[in-house]
């Protein structure tokens, strides 16, 4: 798989994060989606404002992309993200047909502000069968800021 990362748009996830955690939308969790190198959709963390467990940053971009495209097909787009992505969200990319995944922080950096990523991804088996190069860790420094950002912040975690 061609790796085609480009740092800019992992800094538009990480201004969606800050977006979504200024709003007290839900978690630093913010997504971009590109095609051709092109920005079809971005989207962040509305568990809280939307009262909907399933509104991760992933899966909000996944769904404002297929309405931006009128497909329900994600084939030949990339999708960077603020955070590793847990399982649900993972799931979400491969159905949506996303040619690969860029995230910055780790499931461990999600752990330590109160996020139970690790625990769903241990109970559903931490070692997906995904293509190499599918998923790749991508400026986790620069993500951090925004985690690190949250974890100050007078929160209500989920």
């Amino acid at each position: 798989m061609c790796d085609t990362y480009n740092k800019q748009f992992m800094e538009l996830a990480i201004k969606e994060a800050r977006e979504g955690i200024k709003d007290r939308d839900g978690g630093p969790f913010g997504s971009v989606i590109v095609k051709d190198g092109e920005v079809v959709a971005s989207g962040h963390n509305h568990v809280l404002s939307h009262n909907d467990s399933t509104c991760h940053g992933e899966v909000d971009a996944i769904r404002k992309a297929e309405q931006n495209l009128g497909t329900y097909d994600l084939s030949g787009c990339e999708i960077y993200t603020t955070g590793e992505p847990c399982p649900m969200c993972l799931a979400a990319v491969l159905w949506a047909n996303i040619d690969k995944v860029y995230y910055g922080c780790r499931a461990e950096d999600e752990a330590k502000i109160g996020f139970r990523d690790m625990k769903f991804s241990e109970m559903l088996g931490e070692n997906p069968n995904l293509p190499d190069g599918f998923i790749q860790e991508r400026d986790r420094e620069l993500c951090l800021e925004v985690f690190d950002e949250y974890e100050k912040m007078d929160k209500t975690i989920y």
